[in-house]
């Protein structure tokens, strides 16, 4: 089976690539900005920026299925003029071009990481968000997500090319960056952190979990035209998954009791409010009709994955 995959030198696009590797199933097309150096076995084409314009043609040919890892990501500070624009450029049109010219060449199935800000920012106790939840982002970058899916949904009915969207949560695993490493890097260095009595809840998804998932969606019969939520389907507070990660990274776990409250308080009066809500708020997610449509689980567990983050990190 001829795949395409986009975003192929990231995070989570590198390790599609490579697990597809492992299937003398797959043939692999990567379509990146500039040539780079890829495991032996990728073939490679140039395709620039990512925006309305970029000619897809040559990365597309003979290909029956795209998977879309490539993104402009959420970033905590965001200094350009304006934000809704850039994310609009990359994510909601350039995705519909290549979507488009993907249906025009004859792909079957196209797969579209989206994101868990389509659903929102936070979740209650007993909301847990849901595939079919009816809300529309006001995040810049939940937003272009947004729209991605549903002018993909547009696309899948006039065209019969069959669209599978995943909306992950937080993804972490070896070569994670932004909070999650830095979390890892204060818990080695000893660093007493005021998150000893938070008792939120948070949906993670491993890498390999979403990996997974993926590879999973390629031809499962189930998938097509579906959106998915995905996780670890074990939810925890950010005071055990410091406790846990403490344990994996063979650090002394130093989190000092302090109320929630306090912290929230403490943030609103700095202006970090959006930093405090990722450490001290919720949000789950229900993958209910992920395991039940595909029949699938999440095949590593929580403690095996921050274990396996954990060894990355402290080789590095």
């Amino acid at each position: 089976m001829h795949i395409f995959i986009t975003g192929i030198t990231g995070f989570l696009g590198g390790t599609v690539a490579r697990k597809l590797l492992s299937n003398s199933r797959f043939s692999l097309m990567a379509g990146v900005r500039k040539t780079v150096a890829l495991p032996q076995g990728i073939k490679l084409t140039e395709v620039g920026e990512i925006n309305q314009k970029t000619n897809w043609s040559k990365a597309l040919d003979k290909s029956e299925v795209v998977i879309h890892c490539a993104a402009r990501v959420h970033v905590m500070s965001d200094s350009s003029a304006d934000p809704l624009s850039e994310f609009r450029s990359v994510n909601t049109f350039g995705t519909l071009n290549l979507a488009k010219q993907a249906a025009q060449s004859g792909v079957r199935r196209f797969i579209f990481i989206s994101s868990i800000k389509v659903n929102g920012e936070h979740t209650t106790a007993s909301s847990p968000f849901t595939p079919n939840d009816a809300y529309v982002p006001t995040d810049p970058y939940g937003l272009s997500k947004y729209e991605a899916e549903v002018g993909l949904q547009k696309i899948a009915q006039e065209t019969g090319m069959k669209v599978v969207i995943i909306r992950p949560p937080l993804v972490y695993g070896p070569g994670v960056k932004g909070n999650f490493v830095s979390m890892m890097k204060w818990l080695s260095k000893g660093i007493p952190l005021p998150l000893g009595a938070i008792n939120n809840k948070r949906s993670l998804v491993s890498l390999d979990n979403l990996v997974d998932l993926i590879v999973t969606c390629i031809d499962h019969p189930n998938a097509a035209n579906e959106i998915f939520l995905v996780s670890d389907d074990n939810d925890i507070s950010t005071t055990t998954l410091l406790t846990k990660l403490a344990v994996s990274l063979n650090a002394p776990k130093r989190l000092l009791p302090v109320p929630g409250a306090w912290l929230l308080f403490c943030a609103k009066l700095l202006g970090k409010q959006d930093v405090a809500q990722r450490l001290l708020g919720s949000l789950q997610v229900d993958i209910t009709k992920t395991k039940s449509l595909l029949d699938w689980t999440p095949p590593y567990t929580v403690d095996e994955s921050l274990k396996k983050t954990a060894q990355f990190f402290l080789k590095q």
